[in-house]
């Protein structure tokens, strides 16, 4: 391999020639030999449209120090990361300085070496120009939430959204499917299976309110408090140039921190924003379980429900067939469900004016969204779209069930239908024939009174 030399303020260092990482990144890359988990490519993508905003932005308050030649060659540098043109150029693993500075100077470097290329001269210098007005505990963070927004936006929001239309048709096409319902494992009072996917659908619409609720704390950006929150080296008017041109660039809106002492080191926007997050893994962990549940068999369990057959289950057992999908999505959310517990630790170890745990808390975040975005669009192709009720089975555990009872109570009270529930159990009856042995009703008025597909409501 061939190597150049590069220096920083610590003296010079040999990198990759065919790399535009610089010295800082080199001693980084060298030092952090640690796990597998690299810094987080949203995280490199937020920081280089930062980079274009924050150049902007200083043409406009200093075109003396960042001219319109500096100012083209950022933003083609930039842009090439934005582009994925030059991925492979961000080397450093999450496990490095808790405020991010290395993956900060990391980009610096890249775009100075790159963007001096693309101009054919020593132009850009990576602290004195790419990172003008700004220092790495106010980048980062920015980064951070910029990286939450937008891929939330735009990954997890859209794959949510689809789950929840395959189950609102789902729901048209099974209103008239009665079936038992379930309290405590046990059986209970008939629903219909359409009322049962609208709780499913009505728990995820829910989580979509308050990830959405979620966002606005996101869109405000340490951008422009520089080391401390003081703003220390950064022009007047900084913060909010920056941030309506990262609102720009980005498409979507992000504002100044109102408070930016807070901003670098609280991190309460992302701690709330993840315990969403978390909701969301919390009801498709049940969601995925009931569909198991009901899909179970195919001769010794619920099978209420079919489920698409994707790949053979077993490498001894011929012909069995798994809820994969499911199984899928409720390791997803028992991960998110650990993220979040990073999340709020990380959180929790600010020290005076900075957070130091903000590249794990990047991690373990933009992780969570990512997963939670992809395994809602794997469950939603490859296993709730192909739900079928199964009415056969539907009928013979409704019609088999002994709580239909509680139809009887109000024509022979409560206690006297728990006798024939009882009744009925002990010696496997019918309820019917329980409730005649009895006497407490004829047979013909048991017919008369009993209907279980009016116990749903249907009507109303």
């Amino acid at each position: 391999m061939e190597y150049r030399r590069e220096h920083d303020s610590m003296g010079e260092m040999l990198v990759p020639a065919d790399k535009y990482w610089g010295a800082q990144t080199e001693r980084s890359f060298e030092n952090f030999k640690i796990g597998t988990e690299h810094m987080p490519t949203e995280i490199i993508r937020a920081l280089a449209m930062l980079k274009i905003a924050a150049a902007r932005a200083n043409f406009k308050l200093n075109p003396q120090r960042m001219t319109g030649e500096k100012l083209s060659a950022v933003e083609a540098a930039a842009g090439e990361i934005l582009s994925g043109a030059l991925d492979g150029n961000f080397p450093l693993v999450v496990w490095q300085t808790g405020s991010g500075t290395q993956s900060n100077m990391n980009v610096n470097e890249v775009i100075a070496n790159r963007g001096n290329e693309i101009a054919k001269k020593k132009l850009l210098h990576p602290n004195d120009d790419v990172n003008m007005s700004q220092s790495s505990n106010d980048t980062f963070p920015t980064a951070m939430h910029v990286a939450a927004v937008t891929e939330i936006e735009k990954r997890l929001i859209p794959a949510l959204t689809g789950l929840i239309g395959t189950m609102r048709r789902l729901e048209d096409e099974n209103r008239d499917a009665v079936k038992i319902g379930r309290t405590h494992l046990e059986d209970a009072t008939p629903i219909t299976f359409s009322q049962e996917i609208s709780g499913w659908r009505a728990s995820l619409e829910r989580d979509a309110e308050l990830i959405l609720s979620s966002l606005l704390p996101l869109r405000q950006v340490a951008v422009g408090a520089t080391a401390v929150g003081t703003g220390l080296n950064a022009p007047v008017g900084f913060a909010d140039l920056a941030a309506k041109e990262l609102s720009r660039i980005s498409g979507t809106k992000f504002y100044p921190a109102e408070n930016k002492f807070h901003a670098l080191t609280s991190k309460d926007e992302l701690v709330f924003a993840h315990g969403a997050l978390k909701a969301l893994a919390c009801d498709l962990m049940k969601i995925a379980n009931d569909v198991r549940w009901l899909a179970s068999g195919p001769r010794c369990g619920l099978g209420e429900i079919t489920i698409p057959e994707n790949e053979p289950g077993s490498s001894i057992m011929p012909g069995k067939v798994n809820p994969t999908q499911c199984e899928a999505v409720t390791m997803v959310a028992a991960e998110v469900m650990g993220n979040d517990v990073t999340v709020g630790v990380a959180a929790s170890q600010g020290n005076f004016e900075l957070n130091v745990y903000m590249p794990v808390t990047a991690y373990a975040f933009l992780q969570s969204v990512r997963l939670l975005s992809d395994v809602c669009a794997s469950f939603d192709k490859n296993c709730v779209s192909g739900i079928k009720a199964n009415r056969g089975k539907m009928r013979e555990n409704l019609y088999g069930s002994l709580m239909l009872a509680t139809a009887l109570t109000p024509y022979i009270g409560y206690e006297n239908a728990a006798n024939v529930v009882h009744l009925a159990h002990g010696e496997n009856l019918t309820l019917k024939e329980a409730c005649v042995k009895l006497g407490y009703l004829s047979g013909e008025r048991f017919d008369e009174v009993f209907h279980p597909e009016k116990m749903t409501n249907i009507e109303r």
